[in-house]
Order: C-alpha cells, then structure tokens, then sequence
C-alpha cells in the first residue's frame, strides 16, 4: 500500500499570511522524510476560504517533493479549456521531473460555474471531451478534434510532458455506479472520496472493477481512496480534534451546493453527522487502530491512500505529530511501503 498527503491549500478568512507558505513546505518536506508517495492540493474558486491555486501551488512545492508526485485533488477541469490545461500539466510536468498527477474531477458549485459562464448541464459533456482532448495532445501528435464544446484543427501542443503520453490523469467522481464508471472510463485511477464507508466502498469498487473489465483495460492500476487523519496515544482526543477540525470546515463548505444529486450535505445531514462519518470512515484514533483500519482497507484491495492530516485551523504541530506517529508506528506495518 501507498501513501500520499494531501496539504491543506485553503485557510480560514485572515489567517493566510507568508508564514503558512513555510509552512506547506515544510509539509512536504516531512512528508517525503516520512516515506509518502506524493503530495496533493484542491481546487475552488470564489470561495469562503482564501484558497491558493493548485498549479502554481504546485510549481513552488516540485523542488521540496525531489522525486514524490504531485497532483491535484481535484482540478476542476469543465471550467477551462483543455488545450490551457494541457500545456500547464505539461509545463509542471517539466518542473517536476516528470511527478505529477493530473486529478480531475467535475466541480459541483454552482456560483464556480455561473462566473465562468458554464452551464451546469453541460460539465459532463466538457469534462469528458476535455479528457480525450488532453490525452491526445500529450501523445506529442499533430491532432484535429470536432466536439460538441470544443474543436481544434491539426494542432499539436508546444511542449511534450516528461513523461510519455503524459501524466497519469486520476478521476474524481462521486461514489455511485455512474461515478465509477466515468473513472474507470476515462481515468488511470478513481479517486474514492473520503467519507465513504467500507460497506459502500465494496459496492463502489465492485462497479468500478467491472466497467474496467468490460472495456478490457488493464488490472494492474492503482485502487485509490482518500481518509482523514489525526493519530494520538489516546484514541478519544483524536477523534475530538479531527471531527472538530474537520467539522468547521465542513461547515464552511456547507455555505455552497451540496456535491451530490441529493441536495444533502452528508456531512452534516442528521442521518450522517460529523461524528457519524467520522467512526465509519475516518482515521481519528490510535496508531494501532489506524493500522488495523488500512490493513482493512488493503484486504478491500486499496492500493493507495491519500491521507490529509490537517483542515481549517488545526495548527502546524498537531499536524506534523500525526505524521510521526504515522511513520514510527503504522508505516512500518506496510512492508511494500518506504520507511
């Protein structure tokens, strides 16, 4: 099994100031002591929170990672067009020595989309001819393309990625049958959203595994989910600190639509409360009751667990405890992992 962190990139109203820059690098810093595998950054725009962007985020972090991946969790590629996303992931792609990841997902709020002028009804149809456009222009071809929202005549981007074909391109979607199977459609890899629990995710997997076999594409992909983590020796004041932590900047983001058809905020529905989700699906507890939990998850077949260990205020040392105790006492109990 895998690990990556993703970093918080966005921040309660006044408290971004030029310290918090240190202090991301020095995240990634610890990170790649610490044997993870890469480092991950958000995307909003016109939110409540001060949120810095995720390429240029990503351009000033590629030094401090020397050799992990950095991606993003999640792009929001319907507002953009493909051919500027595609010459910045492969400029990135440059800067990093051929480590990133391209993670795109859909968006879901609706005063993003009102400000760039993009219909909601049309996020599915730009989402994925924006996928099958980038993918061509990294393959280094002289390309032609008649869609719906997007055309180009015999053109070829100005500068190749690193890597060949291009960076590795992970989904975001939703965890439904119609989630995993645009992942396992159009991505590399699905990367499972952080609040679903183990029951669900057998039944998420289960859908994502057969569309991949229907289409006859490889087995040998990454399984990826996210979780949130907070470790202490105590496993009742992890839990108060992450649902806490967690808690406000659910509420923050519950100021928008909620990201899904429902119109439910699941984490904050009564059916589903912070506490809730937190017990089923977070890692707010002890190291050796995390490792049970991601051994779990691997019996499930995960492969690769993106971990983000920090949310709204929760301060720099508390953060940088959890990744110590995260590589002295649960990594080690990964054998494929780096210690």
């Amino acid at each position: 099994m895998k690990f990556g962190l993703a970093i918080m990139n966005d921040f309660p109203p006044g408290m971004l100031n030029p310290s918090k820059l240190a202090e991301l690098r020095e995240q990634v810093g610890a990170a790649r002591k610490s044997g993870f595998e890469s480092v991950w950054v958000l995307q909003h725009y016109l939110g409540n929170m001060p949120t810095l962007q995720p390429i240029p985020l990503i351009a000033s972090l590629a030094e401090r990672a020397d050799g992990m991946d950095v991606g993003t969790n999640m792009f929001i590629l319907p507002l953009r067009h493909p051919v500027a996303v595609a010459e910045e992931f492969a400029t990135i792609d440059h800067l990093s020595g051929g480590n990133v990841i391209a993670g795109f997902g859909m968006g879901y709020r609706d005063n993003e989309f009102e400000s760039f002028g993009v219909p909601m009804d049309e996020r599915v149809g730009r989402f994925e001819e924006s996928v099958e456009i980038i993918r061509e222009l990294w393959s280094g071809r002289t390309i032609s393309y008649q869609g719906k929202h997007f055309q180009l005549d015999e053109q070829r981007i100005s500068l190749e990625p690193v890597q060949p074909y291009g960076p590795k391109i992970w989904i975001g979607a939703g965890a439904h049958k119609t989630g995993a199977r645009r992942a396992a459609r159009l991505g590399d890899a699905w990367i499972i959203p952080p609040h679903v629990t183990p029951d669900r995710l057998d039944v998420v997997l289960g859908h994502y595994r057969a569309e991949r076999d229907l289409l006859g594409k490889a087995s040998d992909g990454e399984l990826v989910v996210r979780r949130e983590l907070v470790l202490d020796e105590n496993p009742d004041r992890a839990r108060e600190i992450g649902v806490r932590a967690r808690g406000a900047l659910t509420q923050k983001y519950s100021a928008f639509n909620a990201p899904d058809a429902s119109g439910v905020y699941k984490h904050l529905d009564g059916a589903n409360s912070a506490e809730e989700v937190a017990d089923q699906s977070y890692l707010f507890t002890d190291p050796d009751t995390a490792v049970e939990k991601l051994k779990a998850l691997e019996k499930q077949g995960i492969t690769y667990v993106i971990l983000r260990m920090q949310w709204y205020d929760l301060p720099q040392d508390r953060l940088l405890k959890t990744m110590e105790l995260f590589h002295d006492r649960v990594l080690p109990e990964f054998a494929s992992s780096p210690a």
